[in-house]
């Protein structure tokens, strides 16, 4: 301390204080009044990226593409351009349902999970209902680009999220409605796929098709697409119902039938994956006919396309599935049932908060395993293992960001 500043202290002489002001002294205000005010303490960017981060749980994400993949898998047609779009509306509409999740859930979480972005006061409220209504816009507009079919699921999608986290949750409707938004994410990717446009005959080289007949065709594969995937979207749906029922005690515990339950569908629903034997489809011999009522005449399929087993194509020919795809059915039917099932007979023998909670993230993680074991089934191994190469990134994150 300096002499002046020392004798100031010792006097008490308010002049002598004033003579050097302290080294963090607030800032004058800029309203003119010449009064100070200490700047507000804003979160660093590292944490509010973080708490976004929560908010959207950025953990379960890798459980979304794998719902395209699997249905372009079901229709027997390789990943493209309308795959990859259903995947980025998938993505929009699951993130919007997580922001728009903790907006409605602020109060509730502000008593069973204060430490949540919302309630701890890291996200403000409109924040969020403003990223849910931005992602939803978003969703539908990248599922618009995969044409009107796509668009007309994906808006049924986002309809059943905004409704599930607005109201239904709250009901016994909630988790049929949570298998309902991830059956129909399926069958946007199935959607998606088979009606991506196609804009060139057979008889006019580099000519486009006229506007009617690009729709009709795109409906006509929608419609066939839809149908080919249902069981897949079936399934999933199934498990969704399972994970949402067990989500609905998280907070408090105390359920063991539940969690009992969801454990007999689990292994229920990898019995009836693994009962489907993989069929490898060929492609046709010949195009389909141009007056053929599956096949319009602008419709012109791909000579490599796989015709998928669950639905009557037009001169289709299968063949039985090789052996290595036989047993990466089992292998992603066996990770399936214990990414699942393990946590699930955890909660099951002791339904705390804790467990359960790992139960309901287990149960999302295993849907990774279950799309990757459907796209096998319907004769896509490569799919499979594309869709299985997301499950030590979904791990390493939900280290870090929880998925519930």
């Amino acid at each position: 301390m300096r002499p002046l500043r020392l004798l100031a202290v010792v006097s008490g002489s308010p002049r002598l204080l004033a003579t050097r002001p302290p080294a963090t002294a607030p800032s004058v205000g800029l309203s003119g009044a010449g009064g100070t005010a200490p700047a507000p303490d804003r979160p660093r960017p590292r944490a509010r990226l973080r708490a976004w981060a929560e908010l959207l749980r950025v953990s379960a994400l890798f459980s979304v593409p794998g719902d395209a993949l699997a249905g372009a898998a079901a229709v027997g047609l390789r990943p493209g351009r309308g795959t990859a779009l259903a995947v980025g509306a998938s993505l929009c509409l699951y993130e919007a349902g997580m922001a728009l999740n903790d907006w409605a859930d602020r109060e509730e979480d502000a008593v069973d999970r204060p430490h949540r972005p919302i309630p701890s006061g890291r996200i403000a409220p409109g924040a969020a209902l403003a990223a849910a209504g931005a992602l939803t816009a978003a969703g539908l507009t990248l599922a618009a680009r995969a044409g009107r079919p796509a668009l007309a699921v994906a808006t049924g999608l986002g309809a059943t999220v905004w409704a599930y986290d607005l109201h239904l949750k709250h009901t016994r409707l909630g988790p049929a409605a949570m298998g309902t938004a991830r059956a129909l994410d399926l069958l946007l990717g199935a959607v998606a796929t088979t009606a991506a446009p196609v804009t060139r005959t057979a008889a006019g080289r580099g000519r486009v098709a006229t506007a009617v007949q690009a729709r009709g065709a795109r409906t006509a594969r929608a419609a066939l697409g839809s149908r080919a995937a249902l069981p897949a979207a079936l399934a999933l749906g199934a498990h969704t119902y399972a994970v949402t029922a067990v989500s609905r005690h998280e907070a408090r515990g105390g359920s063991t039938k539940v969690p009992l339950a969801a454990l007999a569908g689990t292994a229920a629903l990898g019995a009836a994956v693994l009962r489907g034997r993989p069929v490898t489809a060929a492609a046709p011999a010949s195009a389909p006919s141009p007056t053929s009522a599956a096949a319009p005449a602008s419709v012109m399929w791909p000579a490599s396309v796989m015709w998928p087993a669950s639905v009557t194509w037009p001169g289709r020919t299968t063949s039985p599935a090789p052996a290595t795809e036989r047993l990466l059915l089992t292998a992603f039917t066996g990770a399936y049932l214990r990414t699942s099932g393990v946590p699930l007979l955890h909660a099951a023998l002791n339904p705390s908060p804790p467990l359960t909670q790992r139960a309901v993230g287990g149960g999302i993680r295993a849907m990774i395993p279950l799309q990757a074991a459907l796209a096998a089934r319907a004769g896509s191994p490569l799919g499979g293992l594309a869709v299985m190469g997301l499950v030590p990134l979904a791990r390493a994150l939900a280290r870090k960001v929880s998925p519930t």
